[in-house]
């Protein structure tokens, strides 16, 4: 990151203070590194999001990771898919260690409050491409992306990272066991959004009053 010195002397600047600058400037740039892709649904068959009803395009999710060890602003932060069209940009933060999913349903909210085309995340089920970006005052920065396979993107299977937050990408396909020869090859772990990546965890799975009114019938 390239900080230009201010036109002034730097002998008006107190003692040290040049380097705190420094430090704040240069910590708020990798702070905004640390959000990163976490773990993402393409295809589901179930009512992710909570609210009672199955969408196949409400109901696909993105799962965000705040590595660092500060807030991070989300309104600097756009998904996208292969055609990069905006399917979404952040509001409020994500806090230190935050596992943030991100719904189709969210999408569609955020589509209809800024004119866009209702589309939700639009993950094609063929294959697609999941990118995350972040907007600074004079560039757009892709943060980083995954390319999918169409076996990746079979029913109610995720693909994440293993271990959490830092692992390579893997093939979460608890509900949907994949059987064939192409890689990556399933793990038989559940997709956890909101929750750390691995097998010692269930999936987290949004029960609606309306589904817990329909359980008492």
């Amino acid at each position: 990151m390239s900080i230009k010195k201010p036109a002034r002397s730097r002998r008006s600047l107190l003692p040290g203070a040049g380097l705190a600058l420094f430090f704040v400037l240069a910590h708020a740039g990798a702070a905004a590194c640390e959000v990163r892709l976490n773990e993402f649904l393409p295809a589901p068959g179930r009512d992710w999001d909570g609210n009672a009803l199955f969408s196949a395009r409400d109901d696909e999710w993105i799962e965000l990771i705040n590595l660092g060890v500060a807030t991070v602003d989300l309104s600097a932060f756009v998904i996208t898919d292969a055609d990069s069209t905006w399917r979404w940009r952040g509001s409020g933060t994500i806090g230190m260690g935050e596992h943030r999913a991100i719904y189709g349903s969210d999408a569609v909210s955020w589509q209809t409050a800024n004119g866009r085309t209702i589309a939700g995340f639009s993950l094609a089920n063929a294959g697609d491409t999941v990118r995350l970006w972040h907007l600074t005052a004079n560039e757009t920065l892709l943060v980083e992306s995954y390319t999918y396979k169409p076996h990746e993107a079979g029913t109610d299977r995720s693909i994440g990272r293993h271990p959490d937050m830092t692992g390579g990408w893997k093939l979460f396909d608890g509900l949907n066991p994949y059987t064939g020869g192409l890689d990556p090859q399933g793990n038989g772990c559940v997709p956890t959004p909101r929750n750390v990546n691995g097998c010692g965890t269930t999936p987290a799975d949004p029960t609606s009053w309306g589904r817990v009114k329909a359980v008492y019938r």
